[in-house]
């Protein structure tokens, strides 16, 4: 019943929001992948390494930042692998990407109460949060990827160049 609920839910869903649930379920795909990689082969792929990408708002992202998170927050819910922190940060860092958003994933390190080293992943656009806000203040950043977009340069007749 709670299936069915949830599926009529989705099928009356505009087409752009379907697309970009599709788009972030296959991205998560992607990302859990990647984990089977060794990292030193998938940081390249990430951005440029300790390099922080903007904190300015930037009000035309906001609605496309929010939609992102949704989408992979709902869709990491219903992958039958593991959608955790990293996961969710390379994913929606993808999604930003294809957006021509830029984003700071962020890499940090704690130790548990039992003494233990954890590790937490989060995202970054802006002055927003996109994934792994919930735990970011209990961990040390230990490394970070900037994944900056380069903007076309405006001439000075006003085209783009």
């Amino acid at each position: 019943m709670v299936l069915l609920k949830k599926w009529s839910h989705f099928i009356a869903l505009p087409l752009r929001s379907k697309l970009l649930l599709f788009e972030a379920y296959m991205l998560l795909a992607w990302a859990r992948l990647l984990k089977l990689i060794p990292f030193a082969k998938v940081a390249p792929t990430l951005g440029v390494p300790m390099k922080e990408t903007p904190y300015e708002r930037v009000a035309e992202h906001e609605q496309m930042l929010g939609e992102v998170a949704k989408a992979i927050r709902q869709m990491s819910r219903y992958t039958w692998w593991e959608s955790e922190c990293l996961v969710k940060g390379i994913a929606a860092m993808k999604l930003l990407k294809r957006r021509k958003i830029a984003s700071t994933l962020y890499l940090g390190t704690a130790k548990d109460a039992s003494g233990k080293l954890i590790a937490h992943a989060w995202l970054r656009s802006g002055p927003y949060y996109i994934t792994g806000v919930e735990e970011m203040g209990r961990f040390t950043v230990v490394g970070l990827f900037g994944n900056q977009i380069k903007r076309k340069k405006e001439h000075r007749y006003g085209q783009n160049v």
